[in-house]
């Protein structure tokens, strides 16, 4: 029997495409998307909060002619920062298709989001945020849910620099602190745990760990995971291929264990480069 899976890609690969609708974020992350600060830029935050605009109905091109159409400066300030970031162009948008959202709702059996293939370097965050959001705003709701993401650092930086990574990182955080009483768990996965929101990292309360090799995450795992020994986080400097260290509540004692055979193809291995004599 096959296992309800979902695969939703970025990028103009083949399969389901990962897409979201715009008009659907919260209005402080549609702002952040568009650089716009409720302050400094209360004008035109002012008009996008108040812009009636249903997601079925949703045209780019007619947005912008209404925003113009009205005369007013704010509107035509707001259509002229769209057009000019090119937002509404980016791939990641649904444009009346299915949204990301619609298919985590229906609960899969697991659905997986490729974010490497987007041409916009904002789109991947843009992408998480749009799924943490909603996740979150449905948390009474109690559906038990694992949050994985691999390359974690990527997601949730501890010097967020833009609007949108502090949206995400901030989301991030309270889902970490907050989340497991509404049925929301995060697994976090990192070659650089020193990258991760410190606010984040302090609430795990489990450990997976493999071969670290830098003495500042050493330093700073025996910190962080205060309920392992010093000398068995270190001893993960010598760890070979396979083996890794679990301690927390998911496990009885501090543990080590050598992993068996990969089950699945293995993906995103290293380009070989042929030797030329």
């Amino acid at each position: 029997m096959r296992s309800d899976i979902r695969v939703l890609r970025s990028g103009r690969g083949e399969g389901d495409m990962l897409r979201a609708r715009y008009v659907e974020l919260s209005a402080a992350a549609k702002a952040a998307v568009l650089r716009i600060d409720p302050i400094a830029d209360a004008e035109e935050y002012n008009a996008l909060l108040h812009w009636p605009v249903r997601a079925a109905e949703f045209d780019a091109d007619d947005m912008l002619r209404q925003f113009r159409a009205t005369g007013d400066p704010a509107h035509i300030r707001l259509a002229n920062r769209m057009e000019n970031l090119q937002v509404l162009e980016w791939d990641l948008w649904s444009r009346g298709a299915g949204s990301v959202v619609d298919v985590i709702d229906a609960r899969p059996r697991a659905t997986v989001l490729d974010l490497g293939g987007f041409e916009h370097p904002a789109e991947p965050k843009v992408a998480a945020l749009a799924v943490v959001e909603s996740l979150w705003s449905q948390r009474e709701s109690r559906r038990p849910l694992l949050i994985v993401i691999d390359e974690a650092h990527n997601l949730c930086p501890p010097d967020p620099l833009t609007a949108v990574e502090r949206a995400v990182t901030e989301r991030l955080v309270q889902i970490a602190a907050e989340g497991r009483k509404f049925g929301l768990w995060l697994l976090l996965s990192t070659q650089r745990p020193t990258k991760i929101h410190p606010q984040v990292l302090s609430q795990c309360d489990n450990l997976g760990l493999m071969r670290v090799n830098a003495p500042r995450d050493i330093a700073e795992l025996a910190d962080v995971f205060g309920f392992v020994g010093e000398e068995d986080i270190r001893r993960a400097q010598g760890f070979a291929q396979g083996q890794a260290l679990f301690a927390g509540g998911f496990i009885a004692r501090p543990t080590f264990a050598q992993m068996g055979e990969r089950l699945t193809e293995e993906s995103g291995a290293d380009v070989r480069v042929p030797l030329r004599s």
